[in-house]
């Protein structure tokens, strides 16, 4: 049996924003493109910087449940 991508994106859209955000990620990392490497590198080199400023105290952090719900109003 073939989903209709508006039946899909209908199941989609009420699951939990974390699993949104995996579905988001992997239909991405699907696709090929030429600089798709460079990307991830890039960010890759961001995350290690955020996490390195947040253990220096350079950097507060939002509780993920703080972020969904304020995405939810």
């Amino acid at each position: 049996m073939v989903i209709s991508k508006e039946d899909l994106f209908m199941e989609a859209i009420n699951l939990s924003p974390m699993d949104k955000a995996q579905l988001v990620e992997m239909i991405l990392s699907s696709f090929n493109f030429k600089d798709r490497l460079e990307i991830d590198l890039a960010w890759a080199k961001e995350s290690e910087e955020r996490l390195q400023a947040i253990n220096n105290g350079e950097m507060e952090t939002i509780a993920m449940e703080e972020v969904f719900s304020s995405l939810n109003t």
